[in-house]
C-alpha cells in the first residue's frame, strides 16, 4: 500500500495507535535484546508500522491474539513514511529504540538490505511463506540470499477518473471506452487531456492531479528506471526516465495539471473539492480518495485500465535479529503476509496481494468497489499485476530520487522552465546519493 502510500506511494493518515495496545512506557525496542518483555503473563511482541498497511485498519491484530492468547502486540503507526524512516535509520544505528517488527517501504528495500541486513532476522527459511510472486520477494533479498523481509501489498496501476467531468467535457465515461483512448501509450493519456481542456465548460478543475503521478506510472513500468543492475545511478542517461519527464513537463506547461502532489499538503483538500478529474492510482489509493473524496462523489469516480502496466510501491514486514522475541515475531509476521490475511485486506480496504495464491482465489479476482461506480478492480488491477516486468531494479536511493523527481516537476507547474528544472533536480539528486 503502499506503500504507499508514501514515497513510491506513501498512504498518508494521521498518526495513530491501535488500541488498546498503545506501547508500554518506557518498553524497549527489538534490538535492545535482553530477555523477553512481558505483561499481564503475555508476551509482548511490538511493530512499527506507518501509514495505512492494512495490518492495523482491519482487525488482524485483535483476532491473532486472540487465536494467540500468549501474545499481545502493541503495534504504533505513524502517519508518514518519511518521519518514521528517519526515526527507523536513527533507531537502526543507534541499535536501540526498535520494534521487534519494523516495516519496510518498497523505496527503501534496497538501501536496507544493503547496509543494514545485519539488523534483520533472515526470514528465507520460514515455513509456507513460498508463495510470493517472484519478483516481490527479490527485492527485500541481499546478494547471498539473505531474505529481510516477508511482503505485505504491490501497487499495480490504473487510472481513477470522475465520470461526471468526463461527461461535462464531451468525453466517454463508460470504462472500456474510457481505457480505449489511451491504450497502449502514455502520450494519448496526455492528448486526452487536452480535449479534456478545450471541452470541459467552467473553471477550477484540472483534467489530472500532478505531473509526478503521470512520471511515477511511466517509470515505474520498466525494469530499470534510477539504477542498473550493476548498482551504478542512470536516472540522467536512461531514456525511460527521459521520456516520463518530458510528457509529465509537457502535461505541466500544456496546464493539465492542478499542480499538486499527491499525499502532499493540498492534494485531499483537491478531492475533496472536486478540482481534478483523473489521478494515477495504484490499488492502495483506491482508499485513500474514496475517504478524502467523501461520500458525496460515490458513485461519480470509476477506474479504467491504464495505458501500460506498471508497479507502484508496496512494502514488507521485517524482524529485528536481536529482538528477545524473535521466533514469536516471525510467527506473527508469516501469519500476517500469508495469503488468507492479505486477502481479507484486499477486500476490506483494497491494498492488492503480493501472494500469488492470494491473487488467484475469487475473492480477488472478482471483486467490485461500489465507490468507484462497482469497477471491477480485482480484474482491472489483477490484469495489471501481470504486465508488471517480472524484474524491477531498486537502489539504494530509490525513494529519494523519486521525491527529488516529484519535486522538480512541481517547480515546472510553478512555471520553471523544464530544462532548469532537470538541471536543479540532477544537482539535488547528485548532492543526496554522495
Amino acid at each position: 500500500m503502499g506503500r504507499s502510500r508514501k514515497l513510491f506511494g506513501t498512504r498518508v493518515v494521521a498518526a495513530v495507535s491501535v488500541a488498546a495496545l498503545t506501547l508500554v512506557a518506557g518498553c524497549s525496542g527489538g534490538d535492545d535484546g535482553g530477555d523477553a518483555r512481558t505483561k499481564d503473563g503475555k508476551t509482548v511482541v511490538t511493530m512499527g508500522l506507518f501509514g495505512v498497511m492494512g495490518i492495523k485498519e482491519t482487525g488482524l491484530l485483535e483476532k491473532y491474539m486472540k487465536e494467540n492468547p500468549d501474545i499481545l502486540i502493541e503495534a504504533e503507526v505513524a502517519g508518514d513514511e518519511q518521519t518514521y524512516y528517519t526515526a527507523l535509520q536513527t533507531r537502526l544505528a543507534a541499535g536501540s529504540g526498535l520494534k521487534d517488527i519494523q516495516g519496510i517501504e518498497i523505496g527503501r528495500a534496497k538501501e536496507l538490505a544493503d547496509t543494514r541486513a545485519d539488523k534483520f532476522a533472515d526470514l528465507s527459511a520460514v515455513p509456507d511463506t513460498d508463495h510470493f510472486l517472484p519478483w516481490k520477494q527479490n527485492q527485500v533479498t541481499t546478494g547471498d540470499g539473505k531474505v529481510i523481509g516477508l511482503g505485505t501489498d504491490i501497487g499495480p496501476m490504473a487510472v481513477c477518473y470522475r465520470k461526471d467531468m468526463f461527461e461535462k467535457a464531451g468525453l466517454p465515461t463508460d470504462r472500456e471506452e474510457v481505457a480505449a483512448l489511451w491504450e497502449g501509450d502514455w502520450a494519448k493519456y496526455v492528448e486526452v487531456g487536452k480535449e479534456f481542456k478545450a471541452g470541459f465548460k467552467g473553471d477550477g478543475v484540472a483534467y489530472m492531479d500532478s505531473a509526478s503521478g503521470l512520471f511515477n506510472a511511466m517509470i515505474y513500468g520498466h525494469s530499470e528506471q534510477f539504477y542498473n543492475k550493476s548498482g551504478d545511478l542512470i536516472h540522467q542517461d536512461n531514456p525511460v526516465v527521459k521520456e516520463a519527464w518530458d510528457l509529465a513537463s509537457e502535461a505541466a506547461t500544456e496546464g493539465l495539471t492542478a499542480k499538486l502532489r499527491q499525499f502532499q499538503p493540498g492534494w485531499d483538500p483537491g478531492l475533496a473539492n472536486s478540482t481534478f478529474a483523473t489521478a494515477v492510482c495504484p490499488a492502495w489509493m483506491l482508499a485513500h480518495i474514496s475517504e478524502k473524496a467523501g461520500a458525496a462523489n460515490k458513485g461519480k469516480w470509476d477506474v479504467a485500465k491504464a495505458p501500460k502496466g506498471a508497479n507502484w510501491g508496496g512494502s514488507f514486514l521485517g524482524v529485528m535479529e536481536n529482538s528477545p522475541v524473535k521466533k514469536e515475531a516471525e510467527k506473527l509476521v508469516a501469519w500476517l503476509t500469508a495469503p488468507e490475511q492479505q486477502e481479507h485486506i484486499f477486500k476490506e480496504i483494497g491494498n492488492f496481494p503480493s501472494s500469488e495464491k492470494a491473487l488467484e482465489t475469487p475473492a480477488v479476482t472478482g471483486a467490485t468497489s461500489e465507490y468507484f461506480s462497482d469497477a471491477p478492480i480485482g480484474k482491472i488491477f489483477g490484469e495489471a499485476a501481470k504486465e508488471i516486468p517480472d524484474e524491477q531494479v531498486l537502489g539504494p536511493k530509490d525513494g529519494t530520487i523519486k521525491d527529488t523527481f516529484s519535486q522538480g516537476l512541481q517547480l515546472v507547474e510553478q512555471g520553471k522552465s523544464p530544462a532548469e528544472a532537470w538541471k536543479t533536480t540532477d544537482e539535488r539528486i547528485r548532492k543526496a546519493v554522495d
